[in-house]
């Protein structure tokens, strides 16, 4: 949840941009636009609104369709299968034991805070809303108590008339009440009409049809169901100035949009009639508005923009109606093709859109290997260009790197020259460590070794944000997002990565395809170097995630080359517990044993 609140901030500013863009183009092509798609343009900041609360892609609506047809190509790509008998139980104590995996849990106790106050404000606001919102509806429920049914045989005739008037079949029940000043309609699945007393008994038969018209108009657009959608928004959205400036104008518009809609069915000379009934009712318009009911009245400010309508109303010629809903055709696909922005939930399901065109896929079921747990093994052999992936779906998505992230850092710190290859040396603050192993002075390749937090970490700030952010666009690293501390972004935080993005950058680190010096890529693979013998070398980095205490999060990357076959890897392991590094690790040096790639 705090995770969430953190992101939906975030998309309230992308919020607030499209909103503002959406009132420019509004305001240039006024003179396009009929008054009914004025309002149906809010339609759109709807939709938009409700964006950061359903699960869409977070890189883009043109990556969707690339995305499924990778997933069908891997669908109909050949499928290899291994044989999984007699695979023994994997100690993951004695495997792996030049390698040490050493993880804290996460320190994000600073963010989970602040998300986690945020969280509680912005409920609060929402049941403060409701609340409110309850106390309205009680008060209408009393109103619609003490409603009748509409006796005055008269307006009871010029209602009937009027529902002729616009080929209204539905059966409408309308109702007079002295607890209201002026007309409205209310109920989506029953709607109903409700006439204060006093209009009844004060207005002409002239002004009761405009009224009525009016009211109708709103049955006939089903205004009452964007209503309960814009006093949905207002209690989610209750902390934004904008969108509730933005839902005003939605409601103005709306009853701009029913005037134009009953000037149609008027003739010129009834222009003005109709202009001197809204300002008759200006002075009486209830100050209590209550939800999920549209009418004829609305604040001052409202009234006026209605009357400068009405005055310098036009009937809508065939020409402008065409133009217009070619413009809001064209001004709703631009609005809503930023819609991945906005979703907090692709931002916490973020996955790797990969283009598989180019790929040659074979899916392998390795189920056995992973012994309950969540997971997926990648594989790349360089030399055939063929890909082995168990659990596709499972290795597009990202999660935090943990310490396979390291390989990254060491080449950043050597590129910015906080470390070479020849003296990587980073002598130890003192300050004790929880594993002995890092309460010693450091270079590159013990601290590599060894996982050491504080030497990369101590890397990262000598770097600065800004060069950390750079380079990691550089190689294009996951999902490429830092918040917070940029110097753990990788310890169950912000950055993100797939397996399959993982084998990608390994093969571009292989090939030096990264821009970076030889030398420096040079030291990064010796310091990840983890067996080297008879024309067989290895190398791997593993990564742990840890929360309150638990192993949830086991990475182990890396690569081989024997006898000039080279071969990269990637697992992933998720799980409540013991989900580690070293146990990545053992399913990797199973699957590769019985694959016959390393023994």
């Amino acid at each position: 949840m705090a995770d969430f609140m953190i992101r939906f901030l975030i998309s309230n500013l992308f919020l607030c941009g499209l909103i503002g863009l959406l009132f420019l183009l509004k305001y240039l092509l006024k003179g396009s636009l009929t008054s009914r798609m004025q309002y149906r343009l809010w339609y759109v900041m709807l939709v938009l609104l409700s964006v950061p609360f359903l699960p869409l892609p977070a890189s883009g609506l043109l990556q969707f369709f690339p995305w499924i047809s990778g997933r069908l190509r891997g669908l109909l790509s050949s499928r290899t299968e291994i044989d999984t008998k007699n695979i023994p139980v994997l100690d993951s104590s004695a495997v792996m034991n030049p390698l040490q995996d050493f993880a804290l849990s996460a320190g994000r106790e600073m963010p989970s805070a602040i998300g986690t106050v945020l969280a509680a404000v912005w409920i609060a606001g929402i049941l403060a809303m409701v609340l409110l919102m309850l106390r309205s509806s009680s008060r209408f429920r009393r109103l619609k108590q003490s409603a009748l049914p509409l006796q005055n045989r008269e307006v009871r005739n010029l209602y009937e008339h009027c529902l002729k008037e616009m080929h209204i079949t539905a059966n409408i029940p309308i109702y007079s009440t002295a607890f209201l000043k002026s007309p409205v309609i209310a109920g989506f699945f029953r709607p109903c009409i409700y006439l204060p007393i006093h209009v009844i008994s004060d207005c002409c038969r002239l002004e009761l049809r405009y009224m009525l018209l009016h009211e109708l108009q709103h049955f006939r657009h089903r205004d009452a169901l964007a209503g309960y959608f814009m006093d949905l928004a207002g209690i989610l959205y209750w902390f934004n100035p904008l969108v509730w400036y933005a839902l005003g104008e939605m409601r103005a518009d709306r009853e701009v949009a029913c005037d134009a809609a009953v000037l149609e069915l008027l003739r010129e000379s009834e222009y003005k009639k109709y202009g001197d009934t809204l300002l008759g009712l200006a002075e009486k318009i209830s100050l209590v508005a209550f939800p999920f009911a549209v009418g004829i009245s609305g604040p001052m400010r409202q009234m006026q923009k209605r009357i400068r309508q009405i005055a310098s109303y036009q009937k809508p010629t065939a020409r402008k109606i065409t133009k217009g809903s070619l413009s809001f055709c064209l001004i709703s696909v631009l609005l809503l093709s930023f819609t991945p922005l906005l979703s907090t939930c692709a931002a916490e399901q973020n996955r790797y859109h990969w283009d598989v065109s180019s790929e040659v896929i074979s899916t392998v079921d390795l189920s056995s290997y992973f012994h309950g747990y969540k997971g997926s093994f990648v594989l790349y052999d360089l030399n055939a260009d063929v890909w082995n992936i168990y659990d596709m779906e499972h290795a597009t998505r990202r999660t935090s790197p943990n310490s396979t992230y390291k390989i990254y850092s060491a080449l950043f710190g050597l590129s910015e020259g906080i470390i070479t290859p020849e003296n990587s040396f980073m002598a130890w603050d003192k300050e004790p460590h929880p594993f002995d192993a890092w309460n010693a002075d450091q270079d590159l390749y013990s601290a590599m070794g060894a996982s050491v937090n504080w030497y990369f970490q101590n890397m990262a700030e000598q770097m600065g944000r800004s060069a950390v952010k750079r380079y990691i666009h550089q190689i294009g690293y996951g999902n490429e997002e830092i918040h917070f501390d940029f110097s753990t972004c990788w310890l169950q935080s912000s950055l993100k990565i797939s397996p399959v993005e993982q084998v990608e950058l390994l093969k571009n680190l292989y090939q030096n395809r990264l821009d970076f010096a030889p030398e420096h890529v040079d030291a990064v693979k010796k310091s990840i170097c983890l067996f080297s013998s008879e024309g067989q070398t290895f190398y791997g980095k593993t990564g742990t995630g840890r929360t309150e205490g638990r192993d949830v999060n086991g990475w182990f990357i890396g690569f081989t080359e024997a006898n000039g076959h080279t071969c990269f890897f990637a697992t992933n392991i998720q799980g409540e517990k013991e989900a580690s590094g070293k146990m990545a690790a053992a399913i990797t040096m199973s699957v590769l044993s019985d694959m016959n790639l390393w023994k």
